[in-house]
């Protein structure tokens, strides 16, 4: 890449490789979806909302493919490496721009220790003395952690062409295991009154559904993105990332669908008696494996508790690198030492592979257990979402003769219904969870605050403070309505009301965020910065 005359520093001289096909794309995204998630999210669902856990799945399914159209747009017209981290400051500048980068990048540094304990935790069945009691890895739990995370690293490192093969080999297996879950299941027991057992279908009305979502839901659902982290190495961006995120997420909501008609119904009928508190009983095996194991198929428990480590840690793989491409997007648009943004002869970001493998040991640590990442995890990722539908209207208002290979119809329309829908998720999953994520955002917005005061830049950028004006009182009026609701809050707000109140405040702020947009000219001078970077990408073919 070449410098040009901005007074932004020298970017790094290598630059990403264009080798990724428009499948591997779609499995790099799916991949990410089918992970831990699918081994759990049943089973928490369920507990959360009964036989009406069906229509949390549905539900999510539908925020999300609102979501995945949003990055569509975005991802065809601005194909660029760590893509959910870059949009926002095209449209609103620097300051925007790190806060959106900063939540993308919590949530993929933190998703690859998330799958490997969750991988850990079911081998321990097989191999006890990997966790203890309380979840914690133990010393030789938290050995083989580490070597699981150096791997991920590795293998990325070795390039993107590595990474898409090695998730290629993986996917066949992770997809063929769940749909293989739910022909057995629905096949050998079936129980149709299951959906009404334990009080009824919905028996905890409406809050059960809602609540089910960020104990789960959204966190199986998640991870669409990943195509779009690798824009700039997929061989033709404006065709495939389109393709690939719309096309991992309809795959992905009718796997997870399916899994959990396959669940309920699986279900010893005696278990629902008194509730959905133990629907699988007492069993300590993961819920298919209780299942498959009471059922007599001692076959599909074996395949289960080879699926339990191999689809967290195929998972764990492609976080690993995606989380890289974000860390390289905030070095590049230099609002982290630009030393991040190093770019090896292999074509990947090598330093912030490093740095995700530093901050996966240390996630180790503070949370022992996969139930302990899932909601601060799930409000972080959705808050990355958030941003899109913004970004997408602001950037169709400043740089309106953008060529859109992929242009969203009723974007007017769906863009605000997909903001609204994201601000909910974030509200849903209870204040104590979003306490801690505003917390995460508070520290990020000062290290960001140091660098940019005594970092060592040529010139500092502008700040562009005014696009702030609509994304701190989106996170801070999220946090109030959040501990005045009632979902974990203290219940000031009625039922219903309070649903009605975050969307009417969210439409508000959407529609104030797209007014602060920056100006054409300053789109345009950001819009040449990557596209002279991106200009000397090579291509393979």
């Amino acid at each position: 890449m070449t410098d040009i005359s901005t007074g932004r520093g020298t970017a790094p001289t290598s630059s990403f490789r264009r080798e990724v096909g428009p499948i591997p794309l779609m499995f790099i995204s799916l991949g990410s979806i089918i992970g831990s998630g699918w081994l759990l999210g049943a089973l928490t669902a369920a507990s959360a909302a009964g036989g009406a856990s069906v229509l949390s799945w549905l539900l999510a399914g539908a925020v999300m493919v609102l979501l995945a159209l949003v990055h569509a747009e975005l991802a065809a017209a601005y194909p660029f490496a760590g893509g959910t981290a870059r949009y926002p400051k095209l449209a609103f500048g620097t300051l925007a721009g790190f806060a959106a980068g900063w939540v993308g990048w919590l949530q993929a540094a933190t998703l690859a220790p998330i799958e490997v304990e969750a991988a850990l935790s079911y081998l321990d069945h097989i191999w006890p003395g990997l966790v203890n009691t309380d979840g914690a890895l133990t010393g030789r739990g938290l050995g083989i952690g580490i070597a699981l995370i150096a791997v991920f690293t590795i293998v990325n490192i070795l390039g993107v062409q590595w990474l898409a093969e090695s998730n290629r080999v993986t996917m066949l297996w992770k997809t063929a295991v769940p749909v293989l879950t739910v022909i057995v299941l629905l096949a050998v027991s079936f129980h149709a009154g299951n959906f009404t057992a334990g009080g009824g279908f919905a028996p905890f009305g409406a809050h059960g559904v809602f609540a089910a979502l960020p104990l789960g839901v959204i966190f199986a659902l998640q991870g669409f993105e990943q195509a779009v982290q690798l824009g700039s190495e997929s061989r033709n961006p404006q065709r495939d990332l389109p393709r690939a995120v719309i096309g991992a997420v309809l795959i992905g909501t009718v796997i997870y669908i399916g899994l959990e008609i396959a669940f309920i119904g699986a279900l010893n009928p005696a278990n629902l008696l008194h509730g959905w508190s133990a629907p699988v009983g007492k069993g300590d095996f993961g819920p298919y494996a209780t299942l498959a194991t009471t059922l007599g198929l001692g076959w599909l428990a074996i395949i289960l508790y080879i699926d339990a480590f191999v689809s967290p840690a195929g998972t764990g793989l492609v976080y690993a690198g995606t989380s890289a491409r974000l860390a390289y997007a905030l070095g590049h648009s230099g609002q982290v030492p630009r030393s991040v943004a190093k770019i090896s002869k292999r074509g990947v970001p090598w330093v912030a592979l490093l740095l995700a493998f530093v901050v996966g040991i240390v996630c180790f640590l503070p949370f022992p257990s996969w139930q302990g990442f899932v909601s601060l995890v799930t409000s972080a990722v959705v808050m990355m979402y958030g941003f899109a539908p913004v970004t997408l209207m602001a950037l169709r208002r400043s740089d309106p003769d953008r060529v859109r290979p992929y242009r969203l119809k009723r974007a007017s329309v769906i863009s605000p219904l997909a903001f609204i829908a994201a601000s909910e998720i974030i509200y849903w999953t209870s204040w104590p969870t979003v306490e801690k994520l505003l917390i995460l955002i508070a520290i990020g917005l000062v290290i960001f605050g140091l660098y940019y005061l005594f970092g060592n830049n040529t010139r500092r950028q502008p700040l562009d403070a005014r696009a702030m004006l609509w994304v701190l009182p989106w996170f801070i009026g999220l946090g109030v309505i959040s501990y005045l609701g009632q979902y974990g809050g203290i219940g000031v707000i009625p039922p219903w009301v309070d649903l009605i109140v975050v969307a009417a405040f969210a439409l508000a702020v959407f529609y104030v965020g797209v007014r602060l947009a920056l100006p054409p000219e300053r789109v345009a001078e950001e819009l040449m910065i990557e596209e002279i970077d991106a200009a000397t990408q090579p291509a393979t073919i």
